[in-house]
């Protein structure tokens, strides 16, 4: 089974403290093939342990486990109850976090191999964990020690060049932002509320650079160049042509995350599925 069959071309990406069993099993009959929870969720997994039991076929993965606060033997643990009970539904997501928010992250790329040993030795398989990958070095370990990539606030023709650098085999799997409002003075406010913090953290302004963005880009609030490339805004026909767009650069999943996030996302995730023509039940 390729990694397009198993998550769906299509998933869905929200704040794992934002994600119901009402908003998971409605996604699922919608289409979407997977809920990636982020925000960081802990080691115990339950959070996505509670939507599995509430769904039927919809995959689960975690967008990204911190490294740094959650600990690989009980993440292991978790994976191995979990898929005792959803076998195949679950995949690891992990990730090294942003060091002004984690005073600890030093050497992360060291911290990683650590972590991956210790999920070898709990007897994680390689094909069910991810690296949130964003530099050459991290992406590098990826392709060695996991499935591939799950990389967050990348363009297209980032996409392409991952999927060059990991193989044909690899998981790709990008995150794009999306506002659907076709009022581009409205839609950029959004997006520019939603990147603020982002946009303080030099592994996110690092990445953008080496997506082809300038240092005035990346300077806070945001250009409207980087700002339309990395947030996409429209109708959900456009949204839908964001998503192709990261699926032709060689992707084989992108999870689409809907701002602002107070907001119910399920009119925006409907009107999405229908745009690309999910296969609803």
């Amino acid at each position: 089974m390729t990694w397009r069959e198993q998550l769906g071309p299509i998933g869905v990406w929200r704040g794992v403290g934002a994600v119901g069993t009402d908003l998971a099993v409605e996604v699922e009959r919608l289409g979407f093939g997977t809920i990636w929870l982020g925000g960081s969720p802990g080691s115990d997994l339950r959070p996505a342990e509670v939507l599995l039991e509430a769904t039927s076929t919809i995959t689960v993965a975690t967008g990204v486990v911190n490294i740094w606060s959650s600990d690989a033997v009980e993440l292991a643990a978790s994976f191995h109850r979990i898929e005792a009970r959803h076998p195949g539904r679950l995949l690891l997501g992990i990730g090294t976090g942003h060091r002004e928010a984690t005073a600890e992250r030093t050497r992360p790329l060291e911290a990683m191999g650590r972590y991956l040993d210790a999920l070898d030795d709990g007897g994680v398989p390689r094909e069910r964990r991810v690296l949130s990958a964003l530099g050459p070095r991290m992406l590098a370990t990826a392709a060695h020690r996991s499935a591939g990539t799950h990389p967050y606030l990348t363009v297209p023709r980032q996409t392409a060049e991952q999927r060059e650098s990991l193989g044909p085999d690899a998981l790709v799997a990008p995150e794009q932002t999306v506002v659907l409002d076709t009022d581009p003075g409205s839609a950029r406010a959004s997006a520019r509320g939603f990147l603020a913090n982002y946009l303080r953290l030099v592994n996110y302004t690092t990445t953008m650079r080496r997506g082809g963005f300038s240092e005035s880009d990346v300077a806070a609030p945001g250009s409207d160049h980087l700002v339309d490339a990395v947030v996409r805004h429209g109708d959900a026909a456009a949204l839908a042509a964001a998503a192709r767009a990261h699926l032709d650069a060689g992707a084989d999943h992108v999870c689409l995350q809907v701002v602002p996030a107070q907001q119910d996302p399920l009119p925006a995730y409907r009107a999405l599925a229908a745009a690309l023509a999910l296969p609803a039940t």
